[in-house]
């Protein structure tokens, strides 16, 4: 289950990751005003697909990645040439106009999706396609204005350090610590 918290300072973010986390991924934005979120909010889960389908609220939405037939030969109608017979049902309104590699606008999926997975023989399935879309779309969150925060080399928790110390330099110079 993610968790959703409004943190607006890094003295908070501290104490919440030491009462709350740590967790293996963390998630905020990185444009104002922010899309998906409230300002200074935050997403944390210990799975990147769980944390990935709370902030597009992909339940809710009752979003699924369909197959979206159509010929490939068929050059009479005008398409992107990455353009894969998927896309997401449902997609969100706030990201129709959204610059995204694994995506084109009205969530038309494309093959950036499937960049070093490979593919079965036969054609693949839809649990395949949403597991796919969801590993791209991690690849790709900060294309989207959002931080994702993962872990790095052996550690089992985001890597945040960095980010928190910088947070920390911005907060003392605003006078907030």
């Amino acid at each position: 289950m993610p968790t959703r918290q409004i943190l607006s300072n890094s003295k908070e973010f501290k104490l919440f990751w030491k009462n709350q986390g740590p967790f293996r991924f963390a998630l905020t934005s990185s444009e104002f005003p922010p899309v998906l979120l409230e300002p200074e909010e935050w997403i944390f889960s210990n799975h990147m697909e769980v944390l990935l389908k709370s902030l597009i609220q992909y339940d809710n939405r009752k979003m699924q990645i369909v197959s979206s037939p159509f010929n490939p030969q068929n050059t009479t109608i005008f398409r992107p040439e990455e353009l894969i017979p998927w896309r997401i049902a449902n997609f969100l309104e706030e990201w129709k106009t959204s610059v995204c590699d694994c995506f084109i606008p009205e969530g038309h999926l494309t093959r950036h999706i499937f960049e070093g997975l490979t593919l079965p023989e036969e054609k693949p399935t839809t649990e395949f396609v949403e597991r796919a879309f969801f590993h791209s779309l991690a690849k790709n969150m900060e294309q989207l204005g959002y931080l994702l925060f993962k872990p790095r080399g052996n550690s089992a928790y985001a890597d945040i350090k960095k980010y928190l110390t910088e947070w920390e330099e911005d907060d003392m110079d605003a006078g907030l610590l």
